[in-house]
């Protein structure tokens, strides 16, 4: 098993681990604990450096969840640590903390539509189109962005805290339907405990990603176009607009 550390405490950006297993075929390593986000909600994978005592170093360049061990594939030349050795990892933190900020935001949209109009978000997706991974697109339901610009008015001066958010048993959000705030649900099935995320105001659901500690951190949302995604779906792009007023590390 791999301890996510990310799941409670998203401000963690450099760890010290334990390799449990190896691939030195595919160079990925399996630690007994990690601050690396796999990917999901919408969220790229993180980035970042897994080093070992002796001064071994591998760029992380790919992580992957695989039932309750997450896999870190590593590039460059140097061997690869092995069962027993000691690692400290390290993320590329202005990358994670722009998805960080960005995730949010999406959370944002999300509540503002579900609230004013009562539609379900049908998907999301960070990607590196206009400033880097500060720019995002999420789905929506219904025409137009008028939503998305109350949302970025209603969060320049903050919402309210947000954080990594607390794990309850996935039943009880499988069985509160206004926690499912996209069309399909798409929580997997089996899993036993689901991350509660609220956004005092505007958002409290059941979601993937990473988050920041407060909504002033997200700084300006602006909807800068749309993309029709057939009947009743339209795909609204967001860019944050300002930093926020320090980097969230602790």
């Amino acid at each position: 098993m791999t301890d996510p550390i990310y799941a409670r405490d998203a401000s963690v950006h450099r760890f010290v681990a334990m390799v449990t297993a190896r691939s030195e075929g595919e160079r990925s390593v399996v630690p007994n604990a990690t601050a690396f986000y796999p990917g999901g909600g919408g969220q790229p994978h993180d980035l970042g450096t897994i080093r070992t005592d002796d001064g071994r170093a591998g760029p992380v360049t790919a992580v992957t969840k695989a039932g309750a061990t997450i896999l870190h594939t590593l590039g460059g030349e140097d061997p690869i640590a092995g069962p027993g050795d000691a690692v400290t990892g390290e993320i590329d933190w202005d990358r994670r903390y722009r998805l960080m900020r960005t995730h949010t935001a999406l959370h944002i949209l999300c509540g503002v539509v579900f609230r004013d109009d009562g539609a379900r978000v049908t998907g999301g997706r960070q990607h590196g189109h206009r400033q880097g991974p500060d720019g995002s697109r999420s789905g929506r339901l219904r025409a137009g962005a008028g939503p998305g610009d109350r949302a970025a008015g209603q969060c320049r001066g903050g919402c309210g805290p947000a954080g990594p958010g607390d794990l309850v048993a996935a039943g009880g959000a499988f069985a509160t339907p206004d926690l499912i705030r996209t069309k399909v649900n798409l929580l997997p099935e089996g899993i036993t405990e689901v991350r509660i995320v609220e956004l005092v105001g505007p958002d409290l659901q059941a979601g993937g990603g990473t988050h920041v500690a407060n909504t002033r951190e997200v700084g300006g949302i602006r909807v800068v176009g749309t993309l029709s995604k057939g009947k009743n779906n339209e795909r609204p792009e967001i860019v944050l607009l300002d930093g926020p007023p320090g980097d969230g590390r602790r």
